[in-house]
């Protein structure tokens, strides 16, 4: 189970469930695949693919990952995502006032269980225990964030050093989230629904 920024592509996915799932899922589904998935679920897992070029040619991102690179090398961009995930939940109502984060998680949930036909075969596999830990939540505290990057050095690769992490966000955050918040806003006006 590779908790990386779920919580950013839930939250540019607008209130349409399908679009919400299927941008959750878009990791996991490749090339041409999104075709087999009804209109809503392949709006959604193209909007990920979107929402990703996006970030990833960004100048505020490119810098983000030129401040992660000597500590995290090859793992910058996952640990960017985490940490952009952990910005946007620890000041959610920001981004999103007329929702709390609890309200919104729980949402995302209910969604994820009505459609839980259309997930793919991996991300059925996690993700109940994905909702029974609820995770979304989870990423709004520095606890929660360590647990997401303990799960995902055991998922993912053992190369990602959870402590080191926290340590490296604790010691940047100031800078971090001073990045995350001249991207955001970009993002919300591009792909917010």
């Amino acid at each position: 189970m590779p908790p990386m920024n779920y919580l950013a592509h839930i939250f540019l996915s607008g209130s349409n469930r399908q679009v919400q799932v299927g941008n959750f899922a878009g990791d996991f589904v490749k090339g041409r695949g999104f075709e087999l998935y009804p209109a809503d679920i392949r709006r959604g897992i193209l909007l990920h693919r979107e929402i990703d070029h996006f970030t990833d040619s960004h100048p505020i991102f490119l810098e983000t990952l030129e401040l992660l690179k000597p500590v995290f090398n090859r793992y910058s961009g996952i640990m960017a995502d985490m940490y952009f995930d952990y910005f946007l939940a620890s000041d959610f109502r920001k981004y999103n006032p007329e929702c709390n984060l609890r309200l919104f998680s729980y949402n995302f949930y209910l969604s994820a269980l009505l459609n839980y036909r259309y997930l793919p075969d991996r991300v059925k596999g996690f993700i109940f225990h994905f909702i029974g830990t609820n995770r979304l939540l989870q990423y709004s505290k520095i606890e929660g964030l360590q647990t997401s990057l303990t799960i995902m050095s055991h998922y993912k690769s053992a190369a990602i050093k959870p402590q080191i992490g926290i340590s490296f966000l604790q010691e940047n955050e100031a800078a971090l989230r001073t990045l995350f918040e001249n991207f955001m806003p970009e993002a919300i006006v591009r792909f917010k629904q």
